[in-house]
């Protein structure tokens, strides 16, 4: 199986690539440092596996990469590897395509193991996160939980928003993300009414109470 690593560190790259090209069913066939590079090597390589960190500053997060590539290479499987075990991430990972989400501290078993299982049409999450995500399920079957109005937000929006936080200018964004100025401002009038925020202070704590502030 041919597959591409994204992680913003070389070394981890480096090792990943090690541990999967001694493996006589894989072959790494290309490496990116962020979001918008493993896009590229996506669309260029057309790979059967994607590994996608998925916090890469200062680059694009594979938080908005898993749906930009999903959308575009759908037989690409996307396998997550993070040091985040936060049930909000993988939730919406999955829900924007990702086939797998597993820890970076998992064994190296653990990682063949989790990429053979998607390369055949499975979905693996690491254990300690499936706890979360059955009980996830099993609560929605007993009580109607309030909408995550984040979920409302687009890719694009979910692109501006940490930018909007860290405190860039319109223009500043418009640059980083190749758009107009004013579609950046179309875009955060949109997150502040679909967030139900009145102000950017507002704005920055609800940034930082999901935990956006990297991606």
């Amino acid at each position: 199986m041919k597959i591409v690593i994204a992680d913003d560190h070389a070394i981890v790259r480096s090792g990943f690539s090690m541990i999967l090209n001694f493996q006589e069913d894989m072959e790494v066939i290309a490496m990116a440092a962020d979001g918008i590079e493993a896009y590229q090597m996506v669309a260029k390589h057309q790979p059967d596996v994607l590994l996608l960190d998925l916090s890469m500053p200062p680059g694009e997060s594979g938080l908005v990469a898993t749906g930009k590539i999903k959308e575009d290479f759908p037989e690409t499987k996307i396998l997550i590897l993070t040091m985040h075990d936060d049930e909000e991430y993988l939730f919406h990972v999955l829900k924007n395509g990702a086939s797998g989400y597993m820890l970076k501290s998992a064994p190296d078993e653990e990682l063949l193991q989790a990429i053979r299982v998607i390369y055949s049409g499975g979905t693996y999450i690491h254990p300690k996160m499936a706890t979360s995500l059955v009980r996830e399920l099993v609560n929605k079957d007993h009580k109607v939980k309030e909408s995550d109005p984040f979920e409302l937000l687009s890719k694009r929006e979910i692109e501006v928003l940490p930018l909007v936080a860290k405190g860039y200018g319109n223009k500043e964004i418009a640059q980083k993300l190749f758009i107009s100025v004013k579609t950046v401002e179309a875009h955060k009038a949109k997150i502040m009414e679909k967030l139900q925020l009145k102000s950017r202070p507002e704005l920055v704590e609800y940034v930082l109470k999901k935990k956006l502030l990297n991606f």
